[in-house]
């Protein structure tokens, strides 16, 4: 039986007057019940558009049907054969931009509700103990060292493990998972979901060593040294962007990396229990529109600020975060300030924020990214009373490991360069994917990069 409603089977969640004072998921996940509904709602088309939408190739249309069934462990299965992270990107991927974009039954209504299929099959797999971790191929006796334990490196260790390399990811922090663990907050990824995923990749071998920091503690010539004849760098995006304007040095501004990461990896929404403090104003001010933007935003009404701004240059229409994000936030109490744009940040005498200076702004002609410019409306200017500013305005390529390989070739704004489709670099055997490529971009587009390199690798190890 075809179910041919033109929308989604609504998502259950937590009420948002509760959510937003806790930590906990806001999405609670489909029943089995709503999963068959929603799963009888695909068409089964022929030519798999929403395949081509998916940058780790998912058999969607094969997993769905199996879902439609009540083959719950056969759907998680069939995913598991591309997708070695489906909790997480069940959750976390712009599927709206992605598979479901591409998906037929989108055309006259919703498109099928994907992501949320996926993140069921995993969850069910994983409360029903049908996790099974394949036993890697016959083992070649030959080394690759993968630098940075984010979605790309984790993806490109467990496939090379896969195929019977002798893995092993350094990781500079004293947990795996990059921006899963730093970056996306417990109420949208929890964290033992991410930790549950991570100990699949070590199920398949891969060693996982914390708290080396490759350019620091050792370096590449070490590594060559200590056998390893192939590399794979996936150190992500961690160097925060900044305004350059009057007051960012004052106390009470942070970058959205460190209040993320003290708040998320540092646990600072736990204090006292954990011992890292977070120093929040009742009133909070979030530059920047991306889901980096929303997430601070989010996190900082959590833990206990009173009013919360968004503030975005550009109109509600050119907002870049998820729409399922920015709706959360609106739900959640967090108030939008558009066409803003800070000018200065001003301090009290002893050296803390006391308010943050905008000016009214107005679109003009698009711009190279085909977003309307934002044009400065002359005297227009006025004071937000706040004494936190949380800058959340993109993150680049950490710089460490091209100061160390001088000769590795990278873009003016520190990015990279490698070949796209096997993702190898201008030095034989180093090969990099992620963010640390295209700077902050996607989880999945990290894991697909990690995927492709895993098959380069073995193609260059094999020669």
């Amino acid at each position: 039986m075809r179910n041919m409603s033109n929308t989604k089977v609504p998502m259950p969640e937590q009420d948002p007057r509760e959510r937003n004072k806790n930590f906990q998921e806001v999405a609670l996940g489909y029943t089995e019940e709503m999963a068959k509904e929603e799963a009888q709602r695909c068409l089964n088309c022929k030519h798999k558009p929403c395949v081509k939408g998916c940058p780790v190739n998912v058999q969607i249309p094969e997993f769905i049907m199996k879902v439609a069934q009540g083959d719950f462990e056969g759907a998680y299965n069939k995913i598991k054969e591309t997708n070695s992270l489906p909790a997480i990107c069940g959750r976390v991927c712009p599927q709206e931009t992605q598979c479901e974009q591409e998906c037929v039954r989108g055309i006259k209504g919703e498109p099928v509700g994907i992501g949320r299929l996926e993140r069921f099959c995993a969850d069910w797999a994983m409360k029903n103990g049908k996790v099974q971790t394949p036993k890697p191929e016959k083992k070649k006796n030959k080394k690759v060292a993968v630098i940075g334990a984010g979605p790309a490196g984790l993806t490109c260790a467990g496939d090379l493990a896969k195929m019977g390399y002798d893995v092993t990811i350094f990781e500079a922090f004293h947990k795996p998972g990059g921006v899963l663990v730093y970056g996306i907050p417990e109420f949208r990824l929890p964290k033992d979901l991410v930790q549950a995923e991570i100990d699949i990749v070590k199920d398949l071998g891969v060693e996982i060593k914390t708290n080396i920091v490759i350019g620091k503690t050792l370096d590449f010539n070490d590594l060559r040294e200590q056998g390893y004849e192939a590399f794979f760098i996936g150190t992500g995006a961690g160097l925060p962007g900044f305004l350059g304007i009057e007051g960012e040095n004052l106390n009470g501004v942070y970058s959205a990396n460190e209040f993320l990461t003290r708040v998320n990896l540092m646990k600072a929404y736990r204090f006292p229990e954990y011992d890292t403090p977070v120093k929040l104003d009742k009133n909070v001010a979030v530059v920047g529109g991306g889901n980096v933007a929303m997430d601070a935003a989010r996190s900082a009404k959590r833990l206990g600020a009173e009013n919360v701004f968004i503030v975005y240059r550009r109109s509600e229409k050119e907002l870049p975060a998820r729409l399922e994000e920015i709706h959360h936030a609106k739900e959640e109490g967090i108030e939008f300030r558009f066409l803003s744009n800070p000018v200065r940040i001003l301090g009290d005498d002893s050296g803390y924020v006391k308010g943050m200076e905008c000016i009214r702004m107005e679109l003009g002609e698009p711009d190279a990214s085909g977003r309307r410019r934002p044009v400065p409306v002359p005297g227009s200017e006025f004071v937000l009373e706040v004494g936190t500013v949380i800058v959340a305005i993109g993150q680049s390529p950490n710089p460490l490991i091209k100061k160390t390989v001088p000769e590795l070739k990278t873009h003016s704004w520190g990015g990279i360069i490698t070949d796209e489709k096997t993702g190898e670099t201008n030095i034989p055997g180093v090969f990099a994917g992620g963010d640390a490529v295209t700077g902050a971009a996607t989880v999945i587009l990290a894991m697909g990069a990690g995927k492709n390199a895993a098959i380069a690798i073995d193609e260059y190890l094999s020669k």
